[in-house]
């Protein structure tokens, strides 16, 4: 079974920014696809970005398209999430996953396994 743990969010104004982590209990990390979502209250949860196992190929959600980073350290089993110019529309609870699918997935339905989530408010 793998864990996930998310950590890093937290209250910003308008055009901050906050980098968000996610650690993954198990060594076989290194293996698989990578992503972030997130939920805002009344919404459905929607993709935000991904990684493939090797950190070189990432995809993003238009909306986040040059504001947000996703990377990752398979020497720590994490992945981060570096989010600039947060908008109020970013507010979300924020999750990480993980998928056994090949390649870089967008449906929350394609991921195996999911972090607690950590909250993400933006005032304006």
């Amino acid at each position: 079974q793998v864990q996930l743990v998310e950590s890093g969010g937290g209250l910003v104004q308008a055009g901050g920014s906050l980098r968000l982590s996610c650690a993954a209990s198990r060594r076989t990390f290194s293996s698989y696809t990578m992503g972030w979502f997130r939920q805002a209250p009344g919404k459905e949860r929607e993709f935000v970005a991904a990684i493939r196992w090797s950190g070189g190929y990432t995809d993003y959600a238009e909306s986040v398209k040059g504001r947000f980073t996703i990377s990752r350290d398979n020497a720590k089993n994490t992945v981060y999430l570096q989010m600039n110019s947060l908008k109020p529309e970013d507010t979300a609870v924020y999750y990480c996953a993980q998928t056994r699918r090949v390649g870089l997935r967008s449906s929350p339905s394609d991921y195996d396994y999911w972090g607690q989530g950590t909250q993400v408010t933006v005032s304006s």
